[in-house]
């Protein structure tokens, strides 16, 4: 019996919908079919650690983490099962979920979480969220 490879499709056009079709109607008995929502940009990744990268600049409440101790952080708060394990030096660790696993809207509801709690602890941020951006100076009252 030979191997059959791993094949993913994007279901972007109908074309892609056509062979995703092909491939499931000449596909092997026993074969496994996964469809599931694209997972975050890699826009919404880069967007997310300069986020993390003002906060952890800020110093919110006087707390002092890096960008990664943040995500973590902001996982945990926005209801992400995320664990800190003892490592073997003793310091905890985190565990569980991953960003890189989130699907695009997940990731926005993540982005829009940091977005929130910055703005309530007074972060600057290096990009502004596209819902505060000023206005141009003629069309403001």
């Amino acid at each position: 019996m030979t191997a059959y490879p791993p094949q993913r499709i994007i279901l972007a056009s109908e074309r892609q919908r056509y062979l995703a079709k092909e491939m499931v109607d000449g596909a092997p008995e026993g074969a496994v079919v996964t469809v599931r929502e694209a997972t975050r940009s890699l826009e919404q990744n880069a967007k997310m650690w300069a986020m993390l990268t003002d906060v952890a600049k800020a110093m919110p409440e006087g707390r002092r983490h890096t960008a990664e101790d943040w995500k973590h952080i902001f996982m945990n708060a926005a209801g992400w099962d995320v664990m800190f394990l003892p490592g073997l030096d003793g310091r905890p660790f985190p565990a569980g979920w991953k960003t890189s696993r989130m699907n695009k809207r997940q990731m926005s509801s993540l982005i829009e979480f940091i977005f929130a709690y910055g703005d309530t602890h007074g972060v600057a941020w290096s990009e502004p969220h596209p819902d505060h951006q000023q206005q141009p100076e003629e069309n403001r009252q």
